[in-house]
């Protein structure tokens, strides 16, 4: 059904492989883990991945078209894009530039945006470069929901495990180990992809996660009372310090060139304490972003996310147990087609 043109990326669970549809010519990204599906944890990411993914609808979030099994692999097909925001930097290494960078930054932030205010909220908890999409014309794609998941506690907090997020953009309360976390984790990652996008540099680039805290300590100041206790209690911490006066080196100190715009936002995405941090709605009103959406062409701000039909297949004669992939809904009988 696909023609493979070469493999663009590899993650923790699979490879993204370029493809070609050999009926309709249309070009796709399919991720192809890298264990069979009888593996557990294969089972509970794919199918979390694609529950999710299924009740998304936004122009700024990559869209799943397909899933199928073959030689006992999931596969999960997605438009293809050009490019990720790693690939831009990499290509211009000294950062993208101002205008170019606030418009990636405005679609992010309507992305996130949008994750945030479902009924239930939702976190991506992995936003980083190489899951930044960004097609020829400049459309972003956020990519990459294995790491999602709700928020279905208090407050938009739920009780859920710190090790997430690429250490350069984990927020403090995640390196701590605070287990209770909302989507300030996301909003947190968002101020580090500004600083990344228009230097070329990422902000705390932490050696290790002692490292890591210990640069965001001395850029962004002390931890909140109760993170402060967990930090205390973590024996990886053990013996750490707060930077002192002397060693601080606060945003508009270490980012000179950087006008007040940028310096309001980053220190709204970049508070030590998540309570304090702006969320997405307060983000796009801010004076860095506020005037960036009339920049965008009719193609951007007419584009809408229409009802896609989701095929969920699978090429393998053998008859599964029932409850196999049952939250997927798969049928080795038929082809199944879902509303997504």
């Amino acid at each position: 059904q696909y023609e493979d043109l070469g493999c663009i990326g590899e993650g923790t669970y699979g490879v993204v492989i370029k493809c070609r549809h050999r009926e309709t010519g249309q070009l796709v990204a399919i991720k192809q883990f890298k264990e069979s599906d009888d593996d557990e944890q294969v089972q509970k990411t794919v199918e979390r991945e694609v529950r999710i993914l299924k009740a998304l609808a936004h122009v700024n979030v990559v869209s799943l078209l397909d899933v199928f099994c073959a030689r006992g692999r999931v596969h999960l097909v997605f438009e293809y894009v050009e490019r990720t925001v790693l690939d831009c930097l990499k290509m211009q290494p000294r950062g993208l530039g101002d205008a170019p960078t606030r418009r990636i930054m405005w679609q992010l932030v309507k992305a996130v945006e949008y994750l945030h205010t479902q009924k239930v909220p939702l976190m991506h908890r992995d936003i980083k470069p190489e899951n930044m999409l960004v097609s020829g014309a400049g459309l972003l794609k956020l990519c990459d929901f294995g790491f999602a998941r709700p928020c279905a506690g208090a407050g938009g907090r739920a009780e859920l495990s710190d090790y997430v997020a690429t250490r350069w953009y984990r927020s403090p309360e995640l390196l701590v180990g605070d287990r209770c976390y909302g989507p300030a984790v996301d909003v947190w990652a968002i101020g580090c992809m500004a600083v990344e996008m228009h230097t070329g540099d990422p902000l705390f680039p932490g050696e290790s996660d002692v490292d890591q805290l210990w640069l965001i300590l001395k850029g962004m100041g002390s931890l909140t009372p109760t993170h402060s206790h967990l930090l205390s209690r973590n024996p990886y911490f053990t013996g750490m310090r707060q930077p002192a006066v002397w060693e601080m080196e606060p945003l508009e100190v270490r980012y000179r060139k950087f006008d007040l715009p940028l310096l309001q936002f980053l220190k709204a995405c970049l508070h030590p304490n998540p309570e304090k941090r702006a969320s997405c709605s307060e983000l796009l009103r801010l004076p860095y972003l506020a005037n960036v959406e009339a920049s965008f062409g009719a193609e951007f701000l007419g584009a809408e996310v229409g009802t896609c039909l989701l095929l969920i297949t699978c090429h393998r004669p053998a008859v599964p147990p029932a409850e196999h992939h049952a939250s997927l809904r798969v049928t080795y009988q038929h082809t199944t087609w879902y509303n997504c």
